[in-house]
């Protein structure tokens, strides 16, 4: 029996896919990522996963709580879908593209923590396994309570959220 692994500080958070977009019709059409977490926690000491149904910026808070720790994005290693960057200028639903990454739910990606110590063997063997399927490096766990973002202004609080049930 293998015993309960706990997200730890500083551990690399990954995401499958692209983000955004999903109101373009991706949420009607996606595949789930079922062979690669069973592939991911069979070969990898993964300390969390999640499926991202209710957009980045909230499910990683689901991570966060779980785990009573915190987190960073990278705001320029998050992968935007086309989607989300055609959008960005139509209509009543335009927002910007990282904001459509980050709170745009339905893009049934997954979203995972690993230690840091594995990030590059990590994402040269999963080239290898699944290379039709992007993988990007989006930020950390942290020790420090709460969510930010890193862009080139700094270091900022992170207040969007994805979808809220119940809200």
């Amino acid at each position: 029996m293998r015993a309960a692994v706990r997200r730890q500080g500083r551990d690399a958070l990954f995401v499958t896919g692209e983000l955004g977009g999903s109101l373009a019709g991706k949420h009607l059409r996606f595949e789930p990522r079922l062979a690669e977490g069973r592939w991911l926690a069979e070969h990898f000491p993964i300390h969390a996963m999640i499926d991202l149904s209710d957009g980045l910026a909230g499910d990683v808070r689901h991570l966060m709580e779980r785990g009573r720790v915190g987190a960073e994005l990278l705001a320029g290693a998050i992968p935007i879908s086309r989607a989300a960057r055609l959008r960005a200028g139509t209509g009543q639903a335009a927002k910007p593209p990282l904001l459509a990454a980050l709170t745009d739910g339905e893009d049934y990606e997954l979203l995972f923590a690993a230690a840091r110590r594995d990030a590059a063997r990590l994402a040269g063997a999963w080239r290898k396994q699944f290379p039709k399927v992007r993988l990007s490096r989006i930020g950390k766990i942290t020790a420090a309570p709460g969510l930010k973002l890193r862009d080139e202004r700094g270091v900022r609080a992170l207040r969007a959220y994805g979808y809220v049930h119940f809200s």
